[in-house]
């Protein structure tokens, strides 16, 4: 049907989530590995699948094991492998579209690379301790909202 398979899509953003981690453009990783920005920025939205010796490539570059791009891929992804679809596999359910994770947003990415870069770790850990605090009056504000709503 022409619509990337979740599988692409997912190592794709695993490829970007890495690049981003390490401050890395789609141009550098792309002249590392001998192609064009355009290409890698293709292969990070699942448009263009990676093959496997371009995968090891990229892998070393951006300092991690092949196995790393599928990582944490959960069953329904993994459910739209060309051998599932097929029915050889063991899952049973029709898998559904690849929806991006927080993990995969750029800002979320930024916010890890800066955490890390703070050099006074009790300060690192006193700001981890209020994004916490502040998620949480979030989560309790909304279910005070949603049951006022019932």
């Amino acid at each position: 049907d022409g619509a990337p398979n979740p599988i692409d899509v997912y190592v794709g953003a695993r490829v970007k989530m890495r690049r981003t981690l390490l401050g890395m453009s789609q141009e550098k990783l792309g002249e590392q590995i001998g192609l064009t920005f355009q290409q890698v920025q293709k292969y990070e939205r699942g448009m263009n699948r990676i093959s496997a010796s371009r995968l090891f490539d990229i892998g070393k570059v951006l300092e991690v094991p092949i196995s790393f791009f599928f990582e944490d891929m959960d069953d329904q992804i993994a459910g739209a492998s060309p051998r599932m679809l097929a029915g050889a596999g063991e899952l049973a359910e029709e898998p559904v579209a690849f929806n991006f994770d927080p993990m995969t947003k750029r800002e979320t990415l930024e916010l890890v690379r800066c955490y890390y870069m703070i050099p006074d770790r009790r300060a690192a850990k006193r700001l981890l301790d209020l994004v916490k605090a502040m998620a949480a009056s979030a989560e309790s504000e909304n279910d005070e909202n949603d049951e006022s709503a019932d």
